[in-house]
């Protein structure tokens, strides 16, 4: 009897520091995709702005044709790969399932792209991040009223903390900077909600297949919509150069395939509320990275509101704060 409570006790023990290994990887995993997000963040804003490769032309190149350049080159790529290694049978699913990663691409990943451009065209970038990284709100509170996770202090801490340091990382606090047109705070937070739902939907969905196969639909689906957005024959207008398409190749690799890839990895082993979280990493790297790379300056407030930031991601992987399974949410 003794010797059998042992044996449970050490499998128990095991099962527990596995669980957390995975939860640490899982916050590895997003935080590398935010490191990405925010390194294609700068190149963007080089771009734009003339200093990198200045004679090419990329300053010509659109947010909007930027955008979805970026998810069009992320498809093919996937495809091919896909295709090269499973075969076309490989890469078929259900019916239901194929509608269910459709629309994670079309309502979560174009969605949130589309109306967060949206947003800042009517207001600007302070206001654009700050309503759209209200998402671990709006994701805790649907977790939490299908049951799916339990409303603990802690996580309403590493909630609020987050966002608190997301409105210091971007100078929102001490400045005027809120610009409050409805229709851009309406898009605001319809990219908000775009982002919680690319993190739910995506958990459920990835409890069943593996990260290439939502990444392949994903990116088919937003692509087909940026597609309608602004046919092709628009951007092969414009006669970019050879430099310009090499860019665009490279931004979609860094902005899109990379960080997705690393995201829904992320996605595989935490919770949505842990994840979106995580993500909140996204602006903090882009104002470090911008530092460094293009000399741009860090505040005080902005340093105290990375510290939160990473507080928040500290109190949110903090053990047993974990629930159910909700590997069928979005059924």
């Amino acid at each position: 009897m003794t010797r059998s409570t042992g044996l449970s006790s050490v499998t128990e023990a095991q099962a527990t520091t596995l669980r957390r290994q995975n939860s640490v990887r899982g916050f590895l995993y997003i935080g590398t995709a935010a490191l990405l997000w925010g390194l294609s963040a700068s190149m963007g804003r080089a771009a734009f702005t003339g200093r990198m490769l200045p004679r090419s032309g990329i300053r010509d190149v659109t947010p909007l044709i930027l955008t979805q350049c970026r998810t069009g080159f992320s498809f093919v790529a996937v495809a091919i790969a896909m295709t090269f290694r499973r075969g076309i049978k490989g890469l078929s699913v259900p019916r239901i399932d194929f509608v269910k990663l459709f629309l994670l691409g079309l309502g979560g990943v174009a969605a949130s792209n589309y109306f967060y451009y949206l947003a800042i065209q009517r207001t600007n970038v302070a206001t654009a991040i700050i309503v759209q990284y209200t998402a671990p709100v709006w994701v805790l509170l649907y977790m939490v009223a299908r049951g799916s996770e339990r409303l603990t202090a802690m996580k309403t801490a590493s909630v609020l903390l987050s966002i608190t340091g997301i409105a210091l990382v971007i100078g929102l606090i001490g400045h005027s900077r809120i610009e409050l047109d409805v229709l851009g705070v309406v898009a605001a937070l319809i990219a908000a909600f775009s982002f919680s739902y690319y993190n739910i939907g995506g958990h459920a969905l990835l409890a069943r297949y593996d990260r290439w196969v939502v990444l392949l639909y994903t990116t088919l689906a937003a692509s087909l919509f940026w597609i309608v957005v602004n046919p092709p024959n628009k951007i092969l207008a414009a006669h970019y150069s050879a430099s310009t398409w090499l860019f665009l190749a490279v931004f979609s690799l860094v902005s899109v395939l990379l960080p997705f890839t690393f995201y829904f990895a992320g996605l595989e082993r935490l919770v949505p509320t842990k994840a979106v979280i995580a993500s909140c990493l996204e602006p903090v790297f882009s104002v470090l990275i911008a530092a460094l790379a293009l000399n741009e300056s860090v505040g005080p407030l902005q340093t105290l509101g990375i510290a939160m930031v990473l507080g928040a991601i500290v109190l949110a992987q903090r053990p047993g704060t974990d629930t159910h399974a909700i590997a069928g949410l979005v059924d």
